[in-house]
């Protein structure tokens, strides 16, 4: 199902702002706070031993009767924080829908996207454990990435489709292998970004197998997945979003493709009026119903 929103944006900013910010440091203080419904909201909690492997929980009272939404910050597979998923955590708090936001390890000459997928398997794994102390259904969360968040979240979820019940992606990369990716001007200025993210070379006249293994669409399951794409989004070309939309319409995989005709990247961030309309309220009815 498509829902398509032509609304210009009122609130403009750079898109690129959550790609390129480095976000401010957090305490490595596992801390727990009790909050005025009888709720929790702990941060930094380790989930291994690496200094980024920690992640904030958002534990409403009562908040068992839906899945456990995992948070993935985006940041081009090499930067960002799980700070910047903050707004949609309290969001989720205040509808008694529990949360982790978590860090990941970060792309360099020794870290590609398996290992991030890893920090996700151990995130879900720590969960799993805690799960009679927070609460929380264990084997049975929601994953929703934005940017590079949103591609590890689909790439994961559509992997253990028994242990991810739905998918949200905002504005994700889906294809680094198709005949369309190739010749788009998309793939000349991201190119560079997403060989250090596979951790192999382009070789376009006989491409690795490898950059399909890391591309969404060419790994899909049944795993019902809420898609949000930017029809103005110069990080992440529109044909993504729609790509990943027609391989579920193949497949009759349920889904909703909510594309924004005038916004640009992560639009959350930038437009207020396009977050408190369409996406929040879109985001909650994905989770809920």
């Amino acid at each position: 199902m498509k829902q398509i929103v032509n609304r210009k944006p009122k609130f403009y900013f750079f898109s690129i702002l959550s790609m390129i910010v480095q976000s401010c440091t957090t305490t490595n203080k596992y801390l727990v706070f009790a909050s005025d419904n009888n709720g929790q909201k702990m941060y930094n909690v380790p989930y291994g031993l690496g200094k980024r492997q920690k992640m904030d929980v958002f534990l409403p009272a009562n908040s068992n009767q839906y899945p456990l939404v995992l948070l993935i910050h985006g940041g081009a597979w090499q930067y960002g924080d799980k700070s910047h998923m903050r707004q949609l955590q309290q969001l989720l708090y205040k509808h008694n829908i529990s949360s982790a936001a978590i860090n990941y390890r970060l792309v360099s000459k020794e870290i590609t996207y398996r290992q991030q997928l890893d920090d996700i398997a151990m995130a879900i794994d720590k969960l799993d454990f805690e799960a009679d102390n927070w609460g929380i259904i264990p084997q049975h969360f929601i994953l929703l990435g934005e940017s590079a968040g949103g591609h590890l979240a689909l790439l994961y979820g559509y992997s253990h489709p028994e242990q991810i019940v739905k998918l949200i992606s905002l504005s994700a990369p889906t294809d680094f292998f198709s005949e369309q990716f190739m010749k788009s001007t998309y793939s000349k200025y991201t190119l560079p970004m997403i060989e250090k993210m596979v951790g192999v070379k382009m070789d376009r006249k006989n491409p690795s197998p490898e950059f399909q293994k890391a591309s969404p669409i060419a790994m899909v399951s049944n795993v019902p997945t809420l898609i949000f794409q930017g029809g103005k989004d110069f990080l992440v070309a529109k044909h993504q979003g729609f790509a990943l939309d027609s391989v579920l319409s193949a497949q009759h995989i349920q889904h909703q493709f909510v594309f924004m005709k005038n916004a640009g990247h992560v639009p959350r961030l930038t437009n207020i009026e396009l977050r408190d309309s369409i996406i929040n309220p879109n985001i909650l009815n994905w989770i809920i119903h």
